[in-house]
């Protein structure tokens, strides 16, 4: 009975997986990590020793539509794009259940890296910037953009080489089979998202570059340039007001790099970076950077509060009815 029912499950792909099973011609050697999606497993192609790293989502996930297709999107991505610093998908294969297989990354998490190191000596910090703009250049080239740039989804080499990862929540504009209303709950992480995704946009490669701009502030300083005790008042932070001066949290950095990373967290997507290879070149360039007398570096100390915002739009909602109500007696009068 029970191996009868074992079966059952593997046909349709329910059976919980662990390090030390075969799924389909892979030996699963070691569990990487789990997420609220799916279990990451280092494995090993039994045809040709390949190593490979398999994605395997939960379940529950594979009976969720949005999540599946999130998934699918992860994978149909990965699959299209060939560039060394982007994770490669493979495909081309039957399967017994649903899995995605990718290239197997050694090295650590930039999140990691940071979490450890706390700051990063400027010369590697810039090396890493470089390498991820260069990604974003070819991938924005491409028609997609991540959406969900953080410390989280950057995988870094012990050469500092890097890989993105995770396109989970990524829109491809060669595909439009996903709506967009289906991933605003999931729209990137408060600490990284670009003021325009938090106002509940879209974005475009500009929002990529806006995330990479506070990677590299945090990367110098060892802090995030907005902060606050929930990511609602992280995401207000950003709208209301300016970080503090990256030349305060650090004396070393120069004026020409501090105006680079003012140009890449620009609150407003037209006068930010509107392509990954401008950021890329002014970092490589700094002596052509022409600084700004910005009034950032004069008003970050003036904090605008959030309360009045949220009075504003509390006492707004309770006054719809009182509108629609007023209306009602009109159009009474009227007739």
């Amino acid at each position: 009975m029970h191996e009868t029912l074992d079966s059952v499950m593997q046909c349709v792909g329910m059976t919980t997986l662990e390090a030390g099973d075969t799924l389909d011609h892979y030996h699963l050697d070691a569990t990487v990590a789990h997420s609220g999606m799916a279990t990451l497993f280092r494995a090993t192609d039994l045809r040709n020793g390949r190593q490979v790293a398999i994605k395997v989502p939960h379940r529950e996930m594979e009976a969720d539509p949005v999540l599946l297709a999130r998934f699918e999107r992860e994978q149909q991505i990965g699959q299209e794009l060939d560039h060394p610093g982007v994770v490669k998908t493979y495909d081309g294969e039957e399967r017994s259940r649903l899995y995605m297989v990718m290239e197997w990354v050694d090295g650590r998490l930039l999140r990691s890296i940071l979490n450890q190191e706390r700051t990063l000596p400027l010369d590697r910090a810039i090396a890493i910037t470089l390498g991820i703009c260069d990604a974003l250049d070819y991938m924005h080239k491409n028609g997609v953009v991540h959406r969900d740039l953080k410390p989280e989804n950057i995988m870094v080499d012990d050469n500092d080489h890097i890989k993105l990862i995770d396109f989970g929540i990524a829109s491809d504009s060669a595909s439009r089979r996903l709506t967009y209303a289906n991933f605003t709950a999931n729209l990137g992480t408060p600490n990284y998202i670009s003021p325009e995704q938090v106002k509940g946009k879209r974005g475009d490669a500009r929002s990529d570059i806006y995330s990479m701009g506070v990677i590299l502030y945090e990367m110098l300083t060892g802090k995030l340039p907005f902060s606050g005790p929930s990511p609602l008042a992280i995401m207000n932070d950003r709208l209301l007001n300016h970080p503090v001066p990256p030349s305060v949290a650090d004396p070393s950095i120069s004026p020409q790099l501090q105006e680079v990373l003012y140009r890449a967290l620009e609150r407003d997507p037209k006068n930010r970076y509107a392509h990954a290879h401008d950021f890329l070149r002014d970092l490589k360039n700094p002596d052509q950077v022409g600084v700004e007398d910005r009034p950032e570096l004069r008003d970050w100390q003036k904090r605008k509060a959030h309360l009045p915002r949220k009075i504003l739009y509390y006492v707004g909602l309770a006054m719809i009815p009182v509108v629609i109500l007023l209306i009602m007696i009109l159009i009474a009068r009227a007739k």
